[in-house]
């Protein structure tokens, strides 16, 4: 029960610290949006291409940053899930025994 909780806390100040590279990558240009949760795939491009580093280098390099950022986060929620569900069940395991 002591590692889990830990490693939640771990986990919780590693998640706050990609929020906040997700809100500076956001900041850097507007087209991004401002949403955290979400992929940004959808944008307008100027030229004929959609998905290319031809149009706007800079711009599709910082979404792919930011999409790899975003990937992270998932990931880190994902274990933080998984991580509580068997923190409530060592602490359910603890009481009823």
């Amino acid at each position: 029960m002591l590692f889990g909780s830990i490693a939640m806390t771990i986990l919780f100040v590693i998640l706050k610290y990609i929020l906040a590279w997700i809100r500076y990558f956001n900041s850097l240009d507007s087209r991004l949006g401002q949403s955290t949760w979400r992929w940004s795939y959808d944008y307008p491009v100027i030229g004929e291409r959609d998905v290319s580093d031809l149009d706007d280098k800079n711009f599709v390099r910082l979404r792919r940053k930011r999409n790899k950022i975003i990937t992270i986060m998932y990931s880190i929620v994902l274990i933080m899930f998984l991580l509580s569900m068997s923190l409530l069940s060592e602490i359910l395991i603890f009481f009823l025994t």
